[in-house]
């Protein structure tokens, strides 16, 4: 997820942001103090930089990076960084990157997130990537040092080899309305919360006729479930070149029927008005809480909560599940050239890996990082070493020390279950689910519709 102000405009998509790329570099004519300026004693030939080239889709790693050369003046002295950044608008980013990988001037370095990562790491564009093996990085010990979340790592492997890692851990919670908890419940507290809650869906169902007997919604809607559902599925949509359906997966039809046919949620749809809505307390039925990870409470919940800010706690989900994160991977072409090479795993490892207080994790924890602007914002981070030293109480949590609850979500969560094709077959899938709770279909009907939609798009899966 990409660390800013995801208005309710925003998300709704009343604005709408074009795909536009920008190229720029750390120049000697530029003033900017992030930029490198040009040095005659950096070990390059005739006083010349070696340039790193990074494609992503935000601001968000290029202000690291800048952040980076800004405080590092020998790595500044070295290296030139250009980026070019693309919008995920109507797959604009990945044909954008598609089209560099396959040309000789590709980029050195290139963002992925959870909805395509597998596609360039281990799928049908993993040729041009690297393992961070090959760039000389020490990872698997530096992975148990810095206690990177095991799903993380893992689901990027290409024969056993890690070849990407992210920097945000965003393993699951259940965010709760510590109000709402309260008159359901009898307790706020996170542990009761838990407790209520349970480990399994059969425990949920019991906690929503609770809240239903009080007047409330256990969720917002069935999206607010799925997350859990689909991440937690014991296999992927594809398996063995064949569309798979996990009897977990499948079972989402009877649970959003069960949510709607028993009126447990306000049959809201997620990124829609009524989502944000219930956020706020404003909707038919105050809600008592929203799955997701930290940045759902940081950029979503804090924006549209209205008057709730203060109101919220965190605990422990009945379910394992983890929901978006942006990872780092470096080109092959990179490993041709002694001094790329170098950069680029000096700037991966600054932020993927380095747990100290100089560390790109331990700054975004603790509110520290101030490119390019200063910010009060605490986020869960994928070292849990870093957490385990940081201050992670939120004043929007009403003080709760969120870090622990996120370190012991992002252990439970697993990522052997995606798959490159997950963007689209879930929106085939949830468009199912949703014509079968209207009634607009059978669950046969829609299962049938579904398949026939994956078939469609995807040559290269087989549909039985």
């Amino acid at each position: 997820m990409v660390k800013k102000n995801l208005t309710k405009v925003a998300a709704l998509g009343m604005i709408s942001a074009m795909a536009v790329t920008s190229m720029f570099g750390c120049s000697k004519d530029d003033k900017d103090p992030t930029k490198a300026t040009n040095s005659g004693d950096n070990n390059q030939p005739n006083g010349k930089k070696t340039e790193i080239n990074v494609y992503a889709f935000t601001k968000e790693v290029p202000n690291m990076f800048k952040k980076y050369v800004a405080t590092h003046k020998d790595f500044a002295d070295k290296y030139e960084l250009k980026f070019t950044q693309v919008t995920t608008d109507n797959g604009a980013y990945q044909s954008a990157l598609d089209a560099a990988l396959a040309d000789d001037g590709a980029p050195n370095m290139y963002m992925a997130e959870a909805a395509f990562v597998k596609k360039y790491t281990t799928g049908s564009a993993s040729k041009y990537a690297c393992t961070y093996e090959d760039l000389g990085i020490d990872v698997e010990n530096k992975i148990k040092d810095a206690g990177i979340a095991q799903y993380s790592a893992d689901i990027t492997r290409r024969d056993g080899k890690v070849v990407a890692l992210g920097y945000q851990a965003n393993g699951g919670a259940f965010i709760y309305n510590r109000d709402v908890a309260k008159d359901v419940i009898g307790s706020d507290d996170p542990a009761e919360v838990q407790k209520a809650l349970g480990n399994n869906w059969d425990s949920f169902f019991e906690l929503a006729e609770k809240c239903k007997a009080k007047g409330y919604a256990i969720v917002s809607g069935d999206g607010d479930i799925w997350h859990a559902i689909e991440n937690s599925s014991d296999k992927g949509w594809v398996v063995d070149g064949k569309l798979y359906i996990d009897p977990k997966r499948e079972k989402f039809f009877d649970y959003s029927m069960k949510l709607k046919e028993n009126d447990y949620h306000n049959d809201t749809q997620d990124w829609q008005e009524g989502w944000f809505a219930d956020m706020a307390e404003i909707g038919p039925k105050k809600v008592l809480g929203f799955y997701g990870p930290a940045w759902l409470i940081n950029y979503t919940l804090h924006d549209n909560c209205g008057d709730t800010a203060g109101h919220w706690g965190v605990c422990k989900p009945n379910i394992g599940f983890f929901w978006g994160g942006t990872w780092l991977v470096a080109n092959k072409n990179v490993l041709d050239n002694a001094e790329l090479k170098a950069g680029v795993k000096e700037l991966i490892e600054w932020v993927t890996l380095d747990t100290t207080e100089s560390g790109l994790q331990y700054q975004w924890a603790n509110a520290t990082f101030d490119y390019p602007d200063p910010s009060d914002t605490k986020d869960v981070v994928a070292s849990s070493v870093v957490m385990g030293k940081s201050d992670g109480k939120m004043e929007f949590l009403a003080g709760q020390d969120a870090f622990p609850v996120f370190i012991e979500g992002c252990a439970y969560a697993k990522g052997d279950n995606l798959t490159e094709y997950d963007e689209k077959i879930n929106t085939f899938f949830r468009d199912a689910v949703r014509s079968y709770t209207k009634g607009e279909s059978t669950k046969e009907e829609a299962i049938k519709w579904f398949k026939e939609q994956v078939k469609n798009t995807f040559e290269s899966i087989k549909v039985e």
